[in-house]
């Protein structure tokens, strides 16, 4: 048997005393010692996101983190996300928009995209781009993505905003091509 530590985590606002092998990443011991499956594995290179979580309120790939390095931190995983019993903007943006397909990088992107609103509650396309840049989705374009993250940003920040339409009808509005 391997060295085990005992550690104390603050895992979605809850206080959490848990016992792993010393060598586990932090993705890991979210995945098999909490039972957060929203955290995915993917490269496990920090290649690809899809394990992003927030710590201390910032975006690290979980599968580069060592699991006893981040005791008595705070850790946000995409399960944290909604308020109550209702979705949070950033999920509902995404699954009104249908930004996403297969949804396996879906919990990095949302994660991301939280950290970003939270240290700039209006970003411009191109900064959504820069603070996603770190998630790799092969099902979609990322086009639909952005505009989920401005159209929640907006939403967040209070105003009654609406999609583009291209969001729903692409590049031409339906009563436009009768126009033709």
């Amino acid at each position: 048997m391997g060295v085990t530590t005992t550690a104390t985590f603050r895992v979605n606002g809850e206080e959490r005393t848990l016992a792993f092998p010393t060598h586990h990443t932090l993705l890991e011991v979210l995945r098999e010692e909490c039972g957060l499956t929203g955290t995915k594995h993917g490269c496990e290179l920090g290649e690809c996101g899809a394990c992003a979580v927030l710590l201390d309120g910032k975006t690290v790939l979980s599968c580069l983190v060592l699991a006893a390095e981040v005791t008595e931190r705070a850790i946000e995983t995409v399960e944290g996300l909604r308020i109550g019993s209702e979705l949070h903007p950033l999920q509902a943006a995404l699954a009104d928009l249908g930004a996403t397909q297969c949804g396996y990088c879906t919990p990095g992107i949302l994660m991301a995209a939280k950290a970003l609103l939270a240290a700039n509650p209006s970003p411009t396309d191109a900064e959504i781009r820069e603070a996603l840049g770190g998630n790799l989705c092969r099902c979609t374009g990322y086009r639909s993505i952005v505009q989920a993250v401005a159209w929640a940003a907006a939403r967040l920040r209070g105003e009654e905003a609406e999609p583009p339409s291209e969001a729903f009808f692409g590049a031409t509005p339906p009563g436009e091509l009768a126009r033709g």
